[in-house]
């Protein structure tokens, strides 16, 4: 069945028996853990989509949307092209382009910090910039009608999910976590199977949500 925050939260309830006001005022934070990890775990397309923005001349750092959550590609584009940078680390970057102040045509990029692209070469110009990205949807805890697509289909994933953090919390018997936790596992399993699925598609054909944004370095 669909989850609504409703339900959800009753579900929860009713199989760790438990109804303690402490407990209560918790369960939002058990969903949200099984969210991130669902999310962290699985790349589905459905949480894709692009922004434009600016790479500014001299500057290496490039600030990441606010509902990033890890990278799909980075590329500078014009009227007839996509150049497509390299996803590294840190470390390959800093090593490869030691100075700041080597510039050049970007051709590499790694996530510096949760909120930062570093870029190498430091670009020797300004370009346009298109980010392809896996974003943090709305939580089911916070959405306007209490839904999300995790809750409505990836049922079992997210309630799994939330009773071992429930039961984590509760100090709960070894075996029922385990339980739990396999429950969890096969409901990510298929949901792996989705993603890679869908991964498998032409992305081109099928579309991705694009936005414009307001998006530049920092």
């Amino acid at each position: 069945m669909a989850w609504t925050y409703t339900t959800l939260t009753q579900a929860i309830k009713d199989y760790t028996e438990n109804t303690e006001t402490t407990f209560n005022n918790n369960i939002a934070i058990f969903i949200t853990s099984a969210e991130e990890k669902i999310l962290r775990s699985v790349e589905l397309p459905v949480f894709r989509k692009n922004v434009t923005g600016s790479i500014t001349s001299g500057n290496q750092y490039l600030s990441t949307p606010s509902d990033f959550l890890r990278p799909y590609s980075l590329a500078l584009v014009n009227s007839s092209s996509h150049e497509y940078l390299v996803n590294k680390d840190v470390n390959y970057i800093r090593e490869l382009y030691p100075a700041p102040a080597t510039t050049g045509v970007p051709k590499y990029y790694a996530l510096f910090d949760n909120n930062t692209f570093i870029l190498g070469p430091t670009p020797n110009a300004s370009f346009t910039s298109e980010l392809h990205y896996f974003y943090e949807p709305t939580s089911i805890t916070a959405s306007g009608d209490g839904t999300s697509w995790l809750g409505t289909n990836a049922e079992n994933a997210l309630l799994y999910g939330a009773l071992v953090e429930a039961y984590i919390f509760m100090k709960g018997e070894p075996d029922i976590i385990q339980n739990y936790n396999e429950q969890f596992q096969i409901a990510m399993g298929l949901l792996k199977l989705e993603g890679d699925g869908y991964d498998r598609t032409d992305a081109y054909r099928t579309g991705q949500k694009k936005i414009k944004v307001s998006w530049c370095l920092t």
